[in-house]
């Protein structure tokens, strides 16, 4: 081979590696963001990305855009290794035209997807785009529109991971929308349909792009975003985190990791983390905290619906998926977001083979207009359906309240929890011993020469009858009451018994989730 053509190559190479030039790298830089290819660096380990469609150019000639070279069309794609593990990615590269998405743009990533569906692989999406590329006018619509629908094919298929790391707007929104998590980056990166001035032209409003669709409003308020990064190195270290617990596709499961942590470890701890004050508080994550693998737990929106957790960690080295009322918070009760948060994701292990694991202090569902109104009966449905429709190994640990509808909403029995265990500590009823008794005994209340001294007689023979597990366990609703300091074992014990576990359902094309 000629000298010539080698050095064609090798100047084709550095023109594309370099993307919009050093002046948009350093102005990248200075944004408090990396450049697409530090962020796929980061992303893979060392020297095994490979890199597909590099000299791939835009064809249009509308508006000058002829004349305009847009190396590498604006998006870096490839795959590579991320622990060992395949994995495909695309980074856009806001340093060429604004990271704007138009006809070749969209088909280097519809590419890369293609290929992580057909060798069964995850794929991740690093977006910072300033969005359509206007010159390519409906091209660029078609674009998008091809995204989705390879998102929404891949869905439950392979995990798909967005991370948002710079400006994501109008149409580009909706392939994150569609992918299983979503990251964004505090301060750099924001999300929304309309954006500030026209919000301000149609409206009247006047709000800043980081109000409107910044980290902290999609983590904590619209509930759109999983998780929050306080920098890009921080998001891509955290991706590599998530994809530890999760299997390359719904064909296999998630690694199982050797963690050092005995599955037969006793916490004393646990044995008097319940308060003696049945409406007193205690932070369920100190629950979860003891019983998991070295402790670690990966939280999944942290910040959205407080009153619900839902995150993974391991146990035996197993990779689990959490779903537990938090007390702290409105006293653990289910709401229209807590129902949303937790259905999504009972439905998200059940599609990646990750086995569930239920922790219940639930007093009910949250009354008031505003549930009702805003349509709680549909959403607690939610997961209902998620719960009764997944057939992973479901293992339910009922800590402290257990009352009506939201007991059953917590993985019951009923619902097809595997094996169900309670704490001595456990309240299994309809409704709270004040509530039932008030209803039970009315006319002997009403009737004594001291109703309030019959009335706390009355709640207090309702509590020791009924508000206990024992009726439950008597009836079989519960398998087994444990000694709180044993339940690492015991979880450990259920889920290993549960490792062959298969399950099947009738044949549908899909189910009618009350959406």
């Amino acid at each position: 081979m000629s000298v010539e053509k080698l050095n064609l190559l090798n100047k084709k190479r550095e023109v594309i590696e370099l993307g919009g030039g050093q002046k948009r790298i350093d102005k990248q830089h200075s944004s408090g963001k990396l450049t697409c290819r530090e962020r796929l660096n980061l992303l893979f380990d060392e020297n095994t990305f490979v890199e597909v469609d590099a000299f791939v150019k835009h064809r249009c000639t509308n508006f000058g855009m002829e004349k305009n070279e847009a190396p590498g069309e604006g998006v870096v794609c490839g795959y590579g290794k991320v622990d060992g593990r395949l994995v495909y990615s695309y980074a856009q590269d806001f340093t060429v035209l604004g990271g704007s998405l138009g006809e070749m743009h969209a088909k280097k990533i519809i590419k890369v997807m293609d290929l992580a569906i057909k060798m069964g692989a995850p794929v991740i999406g690093l977006n910072d785009s300033g969005g359509a590329r206007i010159q390519e006018a409906v091209d660029a619509l078609a674009g998008y529109g091809g995204i989705f629908y390879k998102n929404t094919i891949a869905s439950g298929v392979i995990p798909q991971i967005s991370a948002i790391m710079g400006p994501c707007a109008g149409g580009a929104v909706y392939s994150p929308a569609l992918t299983d998590f979503i990251y964004m980056v505090d301060r750099t990166s924001q999300m929304f349909i309309t954006g500030p001035q026209v919000i301000k032209t149609v409206t009247g409003e006047d709000v800043s792009a980081e109000e409107l669709g910044g980290a902290s409003t999609h983590n904590m308020t619209s509930g759109v975003a999983h998780f929050i990064a306080e920098n890009d190195q921080n998001c891509i270290e955290q991706i590599r985190t998530l994809l530890s617990f999760l299997p390359s596709n719904n064909a296999e499961k998630a690694p199982i990791l050797e963690t050092g942590d005995s599955p037969n470890r006793e916490v004393e701890i646990l044995n008097n983390i319940i308060p003696d004050g049945a409406n007193k508080a205690y932070d369920m994550k100190d629950v979860i905290v003891n019983i998991v693998d070295d402790g670690f737990f990966y939280e999944v929106q942290q910040y959205f619906a407080l009153n619900m957790i839902v995150g993974f960690a391991r146990i035996n080295g197993e990779s689990i998926g959490i779903i537990a009322n938090q007390p702290k918070y409105m006293a653990g009760s289910l709401d229209i977001d807590a129902s949303d948060k937790a259905a999504r994701f009972i439905r998200t292990c059940d599609a990646y083979n990750i086995p569930i694991l239920s922790l219940v202090d639930v007093p009910g569902f949250l009354p008031g207009t505003s549930q009702e109104y805003g349509g709680i009966i549909r959403h607690g449905a939610k997961m209902l359906y998620a719960y009764s429709e997944a057939t992973v190994p479901k293992v339910t640990l009922i800590t402290r309240k257990a009352y009506g509808g939201s007991y059953l909403a917590m993985c019951s029995k009923d619902l097809g929890a595997d094996v169900v265990m309670a704490w001595p500590t456990a309240e299994i009823a309809v409704m709270g011993s004040e509530g039932a008794a008030n209803i039970i005994f009315s006319k002997d209340i009403k009737a004594s020469e001291n109703p309030t001294e019959t009335r706390a007689q009355k709640i207090k023979e309702y509590n020791d009858e009924f508000a206990t597990p024992y009726k439950a366990a008597e009836r079989g609703f519960v398998d087994d009451v444990i000694q709180p300091s044993l339940t690492r074992l015991r979880l450990a014990d259920a889920f290993d018994m549960l490792s062959s576990k298969r399950e099947s359902r009738p044949f549908k094309k899909h189910g009618n989730i009350p959406l």
